[in-house]
């Protein structure tokens, strides 16, 4: 096949960027939209199920990846990435769409499909359209607008939420709320998916344009569709049996919570077992657990799974505080989260140049202690506590997780060997991931748990209720608007001391990923040559494998 030309290549390597920024923005972008869209389709009641929202798009887009990194290799990157950025939009389009919260799940499940491909394929036809010195740079460009988009999504979210008043715009051409079509163009939570609409119809006919006649190398080969049915029963059982914790009452659930809690946790130990015995037994395996036997390996994917849990609780945490504690505006949104955004922008490129002077492992301590001691200063927060301490804090923590991104991708892939570059970065990347579900399902569970006790506190009884404000204020009712606001400070309060449960387990956590960060590989760097001199291993490595490890 004819190669494409510059220009062509650099429009593809745009569209490839693209792609990857989308797909990491839909990961975060709709966790400051959330309360929104609790509120307008459903009540915090179903805030478990709600959940499911972005649970839901993580299960998928785990699954997904390794998927899509051996179709690639067997079917070819373009035309592959074309049809995952379809079903992406598609999924985007549905979802803004949705009258319902089943609908909405629905819809981003389908958005999580096409999302989990288009990183791996994207970073794959990247490496394949460019050689020699500007494959680095090219894989270093998807490698970053990856990881931007996952941090800038709460930042665009929360902008979204702020500036787009679609009803005060309908209102003004004469259109009903009711109107079958202004019930999909407002409110504005619905903006946070029709974003990706232009964007990857735009893609999509600029890929067309100049990639045709172009497509990478095949491969014979298989894929293992069983392990990844086996891999997704486990995970998603493991993930509906931490979301139960706590419950007691589900009238929804035709069988007890707890009982149902303990069948799933049986089966995800079940399944979980499944996927290892048939990653031993199996040549091309959905998840190789061999590379497990190399204590850098494993070191780097612990780090990965714990600081994804990290990184999802300072997301949504810092998200959920700056709304429903401080009741802040999208200004105030958009400082905190942007701050967050651009701390770890900043340190995930700033980790790819520290690795040059620093070994792995001191560069990963730096970036684990910073983002612990954020997390740590979070759960201190109080309703008292600034904006700019809260953007502050963030930030820090932004910086820390940054720097811990090359590094363990570094160790990881280089400890598991050129022949299994590919599966080394699926299962790193998929670590980080399901630390990020887990994350959620226990916040989830966590705030639901706490959601229900207060509602019954309040409402046991018509009068349960003046308990909780001020004397003079307990001869009025329950509606009365000084009422209402005596017990939003008291929730916000309590919201404030949920908080620091939640955030402190994420710094304990984040703590003890510091042990398996002291296992990862020394490396010297010679500036001289320009090369690795070594790795954990004593073999040498160049400058387009390691530009390749930070995806």
């Amino acid at each position: 096949m004819a190669r494409p030309t510059r220009l062509e290549s650099l429009v593809l390597l745009a569209v490839f960027g693209a792609g990857v920024f989308l797909a990491g923005l839909e990961l975060m972008i709709t966790a400051v939209a959330l309360p929104a869209i609790v509120i307008d389709l459903a009540d915090w009641t179903r805030l478990r199920e709600a959940s499911w929202i972005v649970n839901g798009y993580l299960l998928v887009y785990i699954v997904a990846m390794p998927l899509a990194g051996r179709m690639a290799d067997l079917w070819g990157s373009r035309r592959l990435f074309m049809a995952a950025l379809v079903v992406f939009t598609f999924g985007s389009l549905l979802a803004g769409r949705a009258q319902t919260l089943e609908e909405l799940i629905a819809a981003r499940l389908l958005q999580a499909a096409g999302g989990g491909v288009l990183v791996p394929v994207g970073t794959a036809a990247a490496s394949h359209l460019f050689e020699g010195t500007a494959r680095p740079r090219a894989l270093g460009i998807i490698g970053a607008l990856t990881f931007l988009g996952m941090a800038i999504g709460p930042f665009i979210g929360a902008a979204i939420l702020g500036t787009l008043h679609p009803e005060a715009a309908l209102s003004r051409f004469g259109m009903a709320s009711t109107d079958p079509l202004a019930e999909g163009l407002m409110p504005a939570w619905r903006y946070v998916f029709y974003v990706n609409v232009p964007i990857g119809i735009l893609a999509l006919i600029l890929a067309w344009a100049a990639g045709a006649g172009w497509e990478t190398p095949r491969r014979s080969g298989r894929l293992d569709i069983a392990g990844a049915i086996v891999f997704s029963v486990a995970l998603v059982a493991g993930l509906g049996a931490v979301t139960l914790i706590g419950t007691t009452d589900a009238p929804g659930l035709p069988v007890d919570p707890q009982l149902l809690m303990a069948v799933l946790a049986i089966v995800a130990v079940v399944a979980s077992a499944l996927v290892i015995a048939r990653s031993l037994t199996t040549r091309d395996p959905f998840l190789d657990v061999r590379l497990f036997r190399r204590l850098p390996f494993a070191s780097a994917s612990l780090v990965s799974l714990l600081t994804g849990y990290g990184f999802l609780t300072a997301i949504v945490g810092g998200a959920v505080f700056v709304d429903r504690v401080l009741y802040g505006g999208p200004a105030d949104q958009r400082l905190a989260l942007g701050a967050l955004a651009l701390a770890t922008a900043i340190g995930a490129l700033a980790s790819g140049f520290a690795i040059r002077l620093l070994p792995l492992r001191v560069v990963s301590v730096l970036g684990l202690s910073a983002s612990a001691i954020a997390l740590w200063r979070m759960a201190s927060w109080q309703r008292t506590s600034s904006i700019e301490e809260i953007a502050l804090v963030l930030a820090v923590f932004g910086l820390g997780f940054g720097l811990t991104v090359t590094p363990r991708s570094t160790a990881a892939v280089e400890s598991a060997g050129p022949e299994s570059f590919g599966a080394a970065s699926a299962t790193v990347t998929v670590a980080r991931h399901i630390g990020m579900a887990v994350g959620l399902a226990i916040l989830t569970a966590y705030g639901s748990t706490t959601i229900d006790r207060l509602s019954t506190e309040i409402y046991t009884t018509p009068n349960a209720y003046k308990q909780y404000i001020p004397v003079e204020l307990r001869d009025r009712p329950l509606r009365d608007g000084l009422v209402v606001e005596a017990l939003e400070t008291w929730a916000s309060g309590e919201a404030a001391r949920v908080m620091v449960g939640i955030v402190g387990v994420a710094a304990v956590l984040t703590l003890l990923a510091i042990p398996p960060a002291l296992a990862l590989d020394r490396r010297r760097r010679d500036p001289r040559a320009g090369t690795v001199a070594a790795g954990g291993d004593g073999r040498p490595r160049d400058d387009a494998t390691e530009a390749s490890l930070a995806l």
